[in-house]
């Protein structure tokens, strides 16, 4: 936490004690098919639908479809358990989405949905910037040096992390690939989030400053209105995962009660 100074320290403090209702989740529903759809624009050709659909299969309890940005203006999340924005460009999602996507995809969340952002899902589920879906209350630490580069990095688990994604160990290896170094924002309309996992190891290419990495927040979980959101910022969906941070993590959006 040095790198990032003492005012995220206490921000961190106010993020834990603004969420007891996520820290204390209620215990997931027994087991069922968790309906899973993955957004993609590329017709298919994307690697965040290639890498997911061969680890959410009906042997790990999930159904996936991959779905559209007209789908998604046309409704269709109310057929699905949970929404995956995978990794890409942030920015190009939202533009894709169009207002009518964007407002679907909130609404969906807010009645009881859940969403699953990985990498660039999670620049656009956050609160920072113009074009995001304001349903995370955090921002981009560092955004100047977005593109830092990529490699593998070591994520520490919080406890209440290590429950939920159910990891092996308090460390563990992931790939990286420029996501979102997360830290609380300050909106006063959202709740706080509660910290899974931070950032061990750093990635400072490209002119990126070093120490900046070390600390913040890899993985998050909140709700917004009704539905449960949880971001990655790093890629643990992809060949040598650890796949299981990922299933673990959809398995937990995807046991919300409904009402």
């Amino acid at each position: 936490m040095r790198a990032i100074g003492t005012h995220l320290i206490l921000a961190v403090a106010l993020v834990a004690l603004a969420v007891p209702a996520v820290a204390h989740a209620q215990k997931a529903a027994p087991a069922k098919t968790i309906r899973v759809a993955v957004y993609d624009h590329s017709n298919g050709d994307s690697g965040g639908w290639k890498n997911l659909k061969k680890i959410l299969v009906p042997e790990t309890g999930f159904e996936t479809t991959m779905v559209t940005p007209q789908d998604i203006r046309d409704g269709v999340l109310k057929d699905y358990d949970v929404l995956i924005m995978p990794g890409g460009s942030g920015s190009k999602q939202s533009k894709m989405l169009e207002e009518k996507g964007r407002e679907n995809v909130k609404n969906y969340v807010k009645s009881g949905g859940s969403y699953v952002g990985i990498c660039a899902g999670s620049y656009l589920a956050s609160s920072h910037y113009s074009w995001s879906l304001g349903i995370l209350n955090a921002k981009v630490w560092d955004r100047s040096h977005w593109n830092r580069g990529t490699g593998n990095v070591e994520l520490e688990f919080s406890s209440s992390g290590s429950e939920v994604l159910k990891a092996e160990k308090d460390e563990m290896e992931c790939y990286y690939g420029q996501g979102p170094l997360l830290v609380p924002d300050n909106n006063p309309d959202l709740p706080g989030y509660e910290v899974l996992a931070t950032y061990g190891t750093e990635i400072a290419k490209k002119g990126a400053p070093e120490g900046a990495m070390v600390g913040t927040h890899a993985i998050v979980r909140t709700k917004y209105g009704e539905g449960r959101v949880i971001c990655f910022s790093p890629h643990p969906e992809k060949d040598g995962g650890p796949n299981a941070l990922m299933i673990e993590g959809v398995r937990w959006a995807g046991s919300a009660p409904k009402k």
